[in-house]
């Protein structure tokens, strides 16, 4: 039934990075009358055809709650780089220890030089410091909770050993994880704020 839903039914939505907001996003979908046939981090697919009305009326919905629908090529290549690695550091457990470059041409159909080349040209970071930013953050989240030891969330993490993951999070926080794991959550980012 997926198959015969193309791009004529495809919604690219930037800001979208948790399962909430993809709630959020279904709930505003079907209070215009929608049907979302699939939603997911970054996009959503309908059974309606989107027209210029239907474009501008979830266009409407959507604003007020944080989201964007992005129209342009390589905005959508930047928000499906940007999702597909919030999906593998967040939701994916496991699947860290992947060669990214070739997770992420797998997953998108591209080529890595092109998906490289258009997302530090657009955000002035590469995709790796991008996908360590969020590995961090996926490790404040760990020593916040308290629950594993720093060689778990190294392992977790896909980290060679807990020394590597250490001097990582010491250069991007400028904190040691013990020092962090002390003050706590109140130093957390949102998803769609780092880069």
């Amino acid at each position: 039934m997926e198959a015969e839903y193309g791009e004529k039914n495809t919604l690219h939505i930037k800001n979208m990075v948790c399962n909430r907001c993809i709630m959020a996003v279904e709930n505003a979908l079907c209070g215009l009358g929608l049907h979302p046939v699939k939603t997911e981090l970054g996009t959503a697919v309908i059974r309606e055809e989107i027209t210029d009305a239907v474009h501008d009326a979830v266009r409407a919905a959507l604003e007020p709650l944080g989201f964007e629908i992005i129209d342009d090529r390589k905005s959508r290549i930047i928000e499906q780089v940007k999702s597909e690695i919030i999906r593998l550091v967040h939701y994916d457990s496991g699947g860290l220890k992947v060669n990214l470059s070739d997770w992420l041409s797998s997953r998108m159909h591209k080529d890595y030089s092109l998906l490289s080349k258009v997302f530090s040209e657009a955000t002035g970071t590469t995709i790796e410091k991008y996908f360590i930013a969020q590995k961090i953050e996926k490790a404040k989240e760990l020593l916040a909770y308290g629950e594993l030891s720093l060689n778990e969330i190294a392992d977790r993490l896909g980290y060679s050993s807990a020394a590597y993951l250490s001097a990582q999070f010491k250069n991007v926080t400028g904190l040691t994880p013990s020092h962090f794991r002390k003050i706590g959550e109140n130093r957390r980012k949102p998803l769609d704020e780092i880069l």
